[in-house]
């Protein structure tokens, strides 16, 4: 996704060579200065009980297939504590463990995903609004009912094979 106006002051940004970078960055020529390129980041956590073997997946917004608990780093937090939130949030689950797994940039909505897997210690979780339905999966499950196609679906695999498509 590229950048056409400076965040800063909102004047047209045109590409100019930066000879450290050596390559052509958005440049503002108001305020001077070169513009990196701004994105969301998110989080998507595979959920796992203490045992290891058990995975939760959930459906949200009246679709019918499953994915990964997931949301968005807010502005000033860490990731593993927005794993550990949007879970609690999300879930009513409480995380006693986060391990980070692989990252990925999804250019459809502009956003820099971070994977991580995180152990709960409650079985019965207690979703909001934004979960549908919920449920718990062995690991063999969780791979067959999670959505194709999907980078939910990369991460999971991924984190059980060790292998990435990307």
């Amino acid at each position: 996704m590229e950048m056409n106006y400076c965040m800063q002051c909102g004047a047209k940004l045109h590409m100019k060579y930066h000879p450290q970078e050596e390559k052509d960055v958005p440049y503002c020529d108001r305020c001077e200065s070169f513009r990196w390129p701004v994105f969301n980041t998110a989080c998507s956590m595979i959920v796992m009980n203490e045992a290891k073997d058990r995975v939760v997946l959930i459906q949200q917004y009246n679709r019918p297939f499953y994915v990964l608990v997931a949301g968005y780093v807010n502005q000033g937090e860490d990731a593993e504590h927005a794993a550990a939130r949007e879970v609690r949030e999300e879930m009513g689950l409480t995380v006693t463990s986060v391990h980070f797994n692989h990252s990925h940039y999804f250019a459809p909505t502009n956003t820099l995903m971070l994977n991580f897997t995180v152990t709960v210690a409650e079985h019965d979780a207690h979703p909001n609004y934004e979960v549908d339905a919920w449920r718990w999966f062995t690991i063999e499950e969780a791979r067959a009912n999670i959505k194709p196609n999907s980078l939910a679906r990369d991460f999971l695999n991924g984190y059980f094979t060790g292998e990435y498509p990307f």
